[in-house]
C-alpha cells in the first residue's frame, strides 16, 4: 500500500492519477446506456399469486391493453344539455380509443358525476403517453364551464406518477449541490479548499449513476427515479464525509511535516483504513439486498453498492492527488503551519470527552433513556401506505379516483380478480358470497376452460381490512376443486407487496447486523468493542424511527410508513452510523497504545470530534433532502436517517459510546489489549503542552527517523 499511497502523491504522478479518472469517468459517463428513469414500481417476482391471477386475467380478456378512466364533476346534478355535451365529449374520445364502440356513458346516483371507460393501447414511451393523456383532457374538457376532468385509471396513474418526477432528480441535485457548498464553507472557512471535495464527489456521484447504469443493464434490472434519488444523496453523503476525515488528518499532518506530499502520505496511511473499514460496511451492507423478494429493492442495493465503491475510491485516489496538487495556500485563511499548537485539547469535544470520563455510568445511563424515550414512539408505528396516499403532492389520478369512489358510494372501486376452472366456478362464486368483507362476485370472462371472477370487497382498497378479506378468500378458495384458483387485483397486489416487505425484513436485518458486527470484530481485533458500538448503533435507529413517527404524526400528518421505510432507513443508519463509531475508536485505538484506554479515548474524542461532528451534520442535512422527491417513502426514510445520523453523531458517538469505553477500561478491547509504549497523559485541561502531537501511524517505528516531522 505504501507504493500506491506514493504513486498517488508524488509530483510526477498525481497527475495521472487525476487523468485517468477524469478520462475514465468521461468514457463511462459517455457510454453508459441511457435510463428514463421512472416511477417505482411494485417489484413482485413472476412467480406470486397476484401477479399469476393478472397475467391469466389479461389473457381472458384478449387484449394486451390498458385503459382510463375520464371523470366528469359538475357543480350540480347535470342538466339534459349537459349530458347531451358528455355524450358528445365521449364521441370525440373514441377516436382515441382501441375499442370499436365505448361502453355508454355512467352517471352517478346523485347525478353530478360521470365516468366514461376509454380503452386504450399501450404506450410504453412515456413522452408519448403523456402527450396522449394531455390529449384525452383537453378533448374532455373543452366547452364544459363548471364541469371539472379528471383522468384516472391504470393509464392516469401511469402518467400522473411519471409526472410527479420530471425534473426532480435535477431539483435533488441542485439542493444537495448547494447544502453540501454551504455546509464546506461553514466547515473549512476558506473560499478555496471547499471546491476541491466538491468537484471530486461532483464528480463522482457523475460517474456513480452511469456506472449503476451499466451495472444494472449488465443484469437487467431497472433504476426507477427513486433509485437514482436515493443513489445520488448516499454518494454525495458518504464521499463527502470520507474526504472530511481525509483532509481533516491531512491538515494535522501538515502540522509536523514540511513535505506536503509526505504529509498525505501519512494522512493516507492514518485515515486510509477507516475510511476502508466505513466504506467496505456500508458495501456489504447494501449487497445484502440482493437476497430481497422485491426487485426495487435488490436494484437499489446494486445501484448504491456501486455508488459507494466509487465514492470510496474517488475520495481515497482522486482527491489526495488533488490536494497536493496545491500548495498549503488551499486552506488560507488558515494555513496549517508546521510546529504551530494542537488546539484540539481546548476544544468543546475534548473538555465533553473529560467531562464524561469523571461520571460514564451517569452519562452512559442518561443517554440510554433519552434513546429509549424516543423509541417509545416505535410502538406505535403502522405501516402500509395505499397508492393514493404515496405522493406529497397529489395527482389528478387520486383525486378523481376519489372523487369516483365517493359519487358511486364505493368502498373498493377496483375488484379483486379470481382466476380458476370452468368446472369450479359454481362453487367458488358460492363460497365467496360467504365469505365477510365480499359484497359480491360474478363472472366476467371465460376462454380455454379457465374463468375470472370479479370479487367486489366492502373495506376501503389497501386497507387492513381489505387485506384480510383478500387471505380469507385464498384460504377458502384452497377447497375448491384442485385448489388451482388465484387471487390478484390491486388488494391482492398490494398484500403481496406488503407480504415480501415483512419476510425481508425479517430476513435481511440480521444479515445486515452480523456483517456490521463482522467488520468491527476483523478491524479491532476485539469482542466487546465490536458488541456496544453495533448495539449503540441498533439503540439509535429504534430513536430515530421512534422520534420520526412522533414527527409524521404531530406535523405531517402520515397515516403510516411505506412498506419498504423500516428497512431501507434500517440499513442506511446502521451502516453509514457505524462510520463514525469506526472513526472514533479506530482512532481511540490507536492513541490507546501511547496514552491509555481513557485518556486514549479523550484523545480521539478530541482529534475526530469537530471533523465527524461536521460529516453528521452534513450527511443528516443531505438525507433530508429526499424530501425534495415527491414520494412520501423518500421523504420518510430522509427525515428519518437524518434524525438518526443527528443522534449518533451528538449524542451517541460523542457521549454514550465514550461513557462505555471508560467503564469498560482495558476490557473495552478484550480480548485484546493495546500495547502501551508510554504514559502520556491528557487529562489536564491545560491545553495543548499537555500533549505530545497525535500518535498515528505516521509514527511507527520504521518511520520514526523521518526528517523534519515537527
Amino acid at each position: 500500500m505504501s507504493g500506491l499511497r506514493s504513486f498517488v502523491t508524488r509530483a510526477r504522478t498525481a497527475w495521472i492519477v487525476l487523468l485517468v479518472a477524469v478520462l475514465g469517468g468521461v468514457a463511462l459517463l459517455a457510454t453508459a446506456p441511457t435510463g428514463e428513469g421512472g416511477a417505482p414500481t411494485a417489484g413482485l417476482a413472476n412467480d406470486v399469486e397476484s401477479v399469476l391471477a393478472d397475467a391469466k386475467a389479461a389473457e381472458l380478456e384478449e387484449d394486451d391493453g390498458t385503459s382510463g378512466l375520464v371523470v366528469f364533476e359538475g357543480e350540480t346534478e347535470f342538466d339534459d344539455d349537459q349530458l347531451a355535451e358528455l355524450e358528445g365529449r365521449a364521441a370525440e374520445l373514441a377516436e382515441l380509443s382501441s375499442a370499436d364502440r365505448l361502453p355508454p356513458l355512467q352517471v352517478s346516483p346523485g347525478g353530478d358525476v360521470a365516468l366514461l371507460i376509454l380503452p386504450l393501447d399501450p404506450i410504453e414511451n412515456v413522452d408519448d403517453q403523456a402527450e396522449r393523456a394531455e390529449e384525452i383532457r383537453t378533448i374532455a374538457s373543452a366547452g364544459l364551464d363548471g364541469v371539472r376532468v379528471y383522468l384516472t385509471g391504470a393509464e392516469g396513474f401511469e402518467v400522473d406518477i411519471a409526472a410527479v418526477f420530471e425534473g426532480a432528480d435535477f431539483t435533488l441535485l441542485l439542493v444537495t449541490v448547494l447544502i453540501v457548498t454551504v455546509l464546506l464553507l461553514v466547515t473549512y472557512r476558506s473560499p478555496t479548499l471547499w471546491l476541491v471535495p466538491l468537484a471530486v464527489i461532483g464528480f463522482a456521484d457523475a460517474v456513480a449513476g452511469a456506472a449503476a447504469r451499466w451495472v444494472a443493464d449488465l443484469l437487467g434490472v431497472t433504476l426507477d427515479a427513486s433509485i437514482t434519488g436515493i443513489l445520488s444523496v448516499l454518494v454525495f453523503g458518504a464521499g463527502t464525509n470520507y474526504a472530511l476525515l481525509l483532509i481533516a488528518r491531512y491538515r494535522d499532518e501538515l502540522r509536523h511535516e514540511e513535505d506536503r506530499r509526505e504529509a498525505m502520505r501519512r494522512a493516507l496511511r492514518g485515515a486510509g483504513p477507516a475510511v476502508l473499514a466505513s466504506g467496505g460496511t456500508v458495501v456489504l451492507a447494501l449487497l445484502t439486498l440482493v437476497l430481497a423478494e422485491l426487485s426495487g429493492t435488490r436494484a437499489l442495493g446494486i445501484a448504491c453498492a456501486v455508488g459507494v465503491l466509487l465514492a470510496m475510491g474517488f475520495a481515497l485516489l482522486a482527491l489526495p492527488a488533488a490536494l497536493v496538487s496545491f500548495g498549503r495556500w488551499l486552506f488560507w485563511p488558515y494555513v496549517p503551519r508546521v510546529g504551530s499548537a494542537d488546539t484540539s485539547e481546548r476544544s468543546p469535544w475534548a473538555r465533553l470527552g473529560r467531562g464524561v470520563m469523571r461520571r460514564p455510568a451517569v452519562v452512559a445511563v442518561a443517554g440510554v433513556v433519552v434513546l429509549g424515550a424516543l423509541a417509545s414512539g416505535a410502538l406505535f408505528i403502522q405501516t402500509g401506505l395505499a397508492q393514493s396516499d404515496q405522493f406529497l403532492e397529489r395527482p389528478d389520478a387520486v383525486t378523481g379516483q376519489e372523487v369516483l369512489a365517493d359519487a358511486f358510494d364505493l368502498q373498493n372501486g377496483t375488484p379483486t380478480v379470481v382466476v380458476l376452472p370452468d368446472d369450479d366456478v359454481e362453487d367458488a362464486v358460492a363460497v365467496l358470497e360467504r365469505i365477510d368483507g365480499v359484497d359480491g362476485a360474478a363472472p366476467t370472462a371465460s376462454a380455454g376452460g379457465t374463468t375470472r371472477i370479479d370479487v367486489t370487497l366492502g373495506a376501503p382498497a389497501e386497507s387492513d381490512a381489505a387485506f384480510a378479506t383478500v387471505a380469507d378468500i385464498r384460504a377458502e378458495l384452497d377447497g375448491v376443486g384442485d385448489g388451482s384458483a388465484l387471487v390478484g387485483g390491486a388488494d391482492a397486489q398490494a398484500f403481496d407487496v406488503k407480504a415480501a416487505s415483512a419476510a425481508d425484513r425479517a430476513l435481511l436485518i440480521p444479515i445486515i447486523l452480523g456483517v456490521v458486527l463482522l467488520v468491527l470484530l476483523v478491524l479491532l481485533r476485539a469482542l466487546v468493542a465490536p458488541v456496544l458500538l453495533l448495539a449503540t448503533v441498533v439503540a439509535s435507529f429504534a430513536a430515530a424511527l421512534g422520534a420520526s413517527w412522533y414527527l409524521f404524526q404531530s406535523v405531517f400528518g402520515f397515516p403510516a410508513l411505506d412498506e419498504q421505510v423500516v428497512l431501507l432507513s434500517f440499513l442506511f443508519l446502521v451502516a453509514l452510523g457505524v462510520d463514525y463509531n469506526i472513526f472514533l475508536v479506530t482512532r481511540a485505538q490507536e492513541e490507546s497504545r501511547s496514552l491509555g484506554v481513557r485518556d486514549g479515548m479523550v484523545r480521539a474524542l478530541a482529534a475526530t470530534g469537530g471533523v465527524i461532528t461536521s460529516a453528521g451534520i452534513l450527511l443528516a442535512a443531505v438525507f433530508a433532502v429526499l424530501g425534495v422527491l415527491p414520494l412520501i417513502a423518500l421523504t420518510q426514510i430522509g427525515i428519518i436517517v437524518c434524525i438518526g445520523v443527528l443522534l449518533d453523531t451528538l449524542l451517541v458517538r460523542t457521549v454514550i459510546v465514550p461513557a462505555l469505553a471508560f467503564l469498560c477500561g482495558e476490557k473495552f478491547w478484550w480480548p485484546r489489549r493495546p500495547p502501551k509504549t508510554g504514559t502520556r497523559s491528557i487529562s489536564s485541561p491545560t491545553g495543548p503542552a499537555a500533549v505530545v502531537a497525535p500518535t498515528s501511524a505516521a509514527m511507527a517505528p520504521q518511520d520514526a527517523g523521518a526528517t523534519r516531522r515537527r
